[in-house]
């Protein structure tokens, strides 16, 4: 049997602690526990908080990115990172419930409702409106093991989610879906 190497094994208060969630939100959520193989080559377990409604079919995703061996840094719930997610996007983080609002703006974001993922950030960058680049450095390379592509997306896309690399501005680390 392969060994597996645990990132995160939080229990779900844990995943959630030291941020006011409101409780019709928090009530949705489920945390998931994703195998991933890392840029070390072998098996981790990480994990995401997201919608309850689709916990399942995450979880058969981050199966089947785990079968293609995609590469994934990192799956750790954000409160790791004091819920900041740019500390989680330069430690190239996979993360997905996040309560905040759209970056420049007052309007709730998708990850607010654990219906949005960040897929290795530092190489799927996202291109603000005004050209910055979050986060900085980060470079977009289709080619870098780990880069999320147009063979990867139909994972999502085929179960309803929109990939932010078909954006005019390009989110290429960001999945999303409204239920």
């Amino acid at each position: 049997m392969r060994e597996i190497i645990v990132d995160s094994a939080m229990s779900f208060s844990e995943a959630l602690a030291e941020k006011e969630i409101p409780d019709n939100i928090r009530k949705t959520l489920s945390l998931v526990e994703i195998p991933h193989y890392s840029f070390d080559g072998k098996l981790h377990q990480g994990q995401l908080v997201v919608h309850a409604d689709v916990a399942q079919e995450i979880r058969r995703i981050f199966d089947r990115l785990a079968e293609k061996r995609f590469p994934i840094a990192r799956v750790i719930p954000i409160v790791a990172y004091g819920w900041d997610d740019d500390r989680s996007m330069v430690a190239n983080n996979t993360s997905a419930f996040n309560y905040r609002p759209i970056r420049g703006t007052d309007r709730l974001s998708c990850h607010s409702f654990g219906l949005a993922i960040d897929i290795n950030p530092a190489l799927n960058p996202c291109i603000q409106y005004d050209g910055e680049v979050v986060p900085p450095g980060a470079r977009y390379d289709p080619g870098q093991p780990g880069t999320v592509t147009a063979d990867i997306a139909p994972l999502f896309k085929s179960c309803g989610w929109e990939w932010g690399g078909d954006w005019h501005n390009k989110d290429w680390q960001h999945f999303q879906k409204t239920v």
